[in-house]
């Protein structure tokens, strides 16, 4: 189910704020910090928040899931639904865990997650 922006807002600003206090908390308990040492926290949380910002954008886009299916790269015939699965793909923010939409071809036997990345959108596959 797709959810309003007012609702994505929030869910990503709560744990925006869970990530602030861990920074607040790391400061007080962290006296005389290097900048290395800073710089490592915060990148850390950088990639966390955008990993997770990237998931429930993806999320999102999942809910208005395409009808009708993507079109095989292969015999260009049209790929049917076979449900939700869990997938994990490396971007360029991070690991990405993803509930998505998985197609298959029966006359190919391939199968894809949409949406697919750019450099693999010649291929129609996420990478």
């Amino acid at each position: 189910m797709r959810h309003n922006r007012d609702q994505v807002k929030a869910e990503l600003l709560a744990e925006a704020e869970v990530m602030i206090e861990e920074l607040l908390e790391w400061d007080e308990n962290t006296p005389m910090p290097t900048l290395t040492q800073l710089e490592d926290v915060l990148l850390k949380l950088r990639q966390r928040l955008s990993e997770r910002m990237a998931e429930v954008v993806l999320r999102e886009q999942e809910a208005t899931r395409p009808v009708p299916g993507p079109i095989c790269p292969t015999c260009h015939q049209e790929m049917g639904y076979k449900g939700m699965k869990e997938v994990t793909v490396e971007g360029r923010v991070g690991l990405l865990r993803l509930e998505r939409s998985y197609h298959y071809c029966g006359r190919c036997k391939s199968g894809l997650f949409p949406p697919r990345s750019a450099t693999a959108a010649a291929r129609e596959a996420l990478e």
